[in-house]
């Protein structure tokens, strides 16, 4: 068996009303797709965005006829790519195995892995972190969360008090656990989030205890006096700077922090908001991403 595919390229705020009506006209999947490699991020938690300009894929019965659709497309002025609208025809296949097919292991060390869960990893006698690809809080595909990971690899956790805040799927904590931190600490506002990191943590095998997890609001009541070896925040540079008297608050002495989620003409305001309380040791890039890294100085 096989289908009929339409790719359409229209402004997000023309998305809604042409997809319910591509609907009504006999699509049976639609897919969203980023048309202008813009990056996006969720501000609130359970908000549903989408890019500027969207490329919507929509998937037709074979026996559909796709004249009327394609005549009508073509003349509406919303479809930035009306002129160039064709049929494609997609072929049958189990589709969940086809998806599944394009991820493979990630190493970010030579002794750690980020590894999807259902094929077994490259070097079993390896560090090697339990994650599916694709998952709504973060599953180390993105260049931030690679930033971070490779930071703590590169760190002796031993007997560190490492906090993540923002922590999402968890993977952070994850890693600084495996990765042999004493005690981890993950922070995020989605109670979501929170039920990722503890589900995630039983996968791979982390002790129960090890990974704290606390809502932003019962975190800063349990702790309000200097507690953290390594504080890593990978959220978004807004925040990070709402948040750096806080976080200079609970960061020991002479202890680090490791700041991402940042894009290349964010790095300077935020490293000046940072100065009053770190020392900025490390930048690091990939692609238009940074991680930057400092150390709480001794006022």
């Amino acid at each position: 068996m096989s289908w009929q595919q339409i790719k359409i390229c229209i402004p997000s705020k023309h998305l809604e009303p042409i997809e319910q009506q591509l609907i009504q006209l006999g699509a049976i999947a639609t897919t969203y797709l980023d048309a202008e490699d813009q990056p996006l991020f969720q501000t609130e938690p359970g908000e549903t965005t989408v890019w500027d300009t969207v490329l919507l894929s929509c998937l037709f019965d074979q026996k559909l006829d796709l004249g009327p659709t394609l005549k009508w497309l073509r003349g509406n002025p919303s479809v930035i790519n009306s002129d160039k609208i064709t049929i494609e025809t997609l072929q049958d296949e189990n589709w969940e195995k086809s998806w599944m097919s394009n991820f493979h292991a990630i190493q970010l060390e030579s002794k750690f892995w980020i590894c999807p869960s259902w094929q077994p990893p490259p070097d079993p006698k390896a560090i090697n972190l339990f994650i599916d690809p694709g998952l709504a809080f973060g599953s180390g595909n993105h260049n931030t969360t690679k930033l971070c990971l490779r930071w703590l690899a590169k760190r002796n956790l031993d007997n560190k008090t490492v906090v993540d805040f923002g922590s999402g799927s968890g993977i952070l904590a994850i890693a600084a656990a495996l990765l042999g931190a004493k005690s981890i600490i993950a922070v995020d506002n989605d109670p979501q989030a929170i039920v990722a990191t503890k589900d995630n943590a039983f996968r791979n095998n982390i002790k129960n205890g090890h990974i704290k997890t606390f809502l932003p609001e019962q975190y800063k009541k349990t702790f309000e006096k200097p507690h953290a070896n390594i504080l890593v925040a990978n959220i978004l540079a807004k925040p990070l700077q709402e948040l750096a008297p806080f976080f200079a608050k609970i960061v020991n002495l002479g202890e680090e922090i490791v700041l991402s989620g940042l894009l290349q003409n964010q790095v300077e305001e935020l490293i000046s908001t940072y100065k009053p309380w770190f020392r900025i040791d490390e930048i690091h890039k990939d692609e238009e991403w940074v991680l930057i890294s400092g150390t709480r100085l001794k006022n």
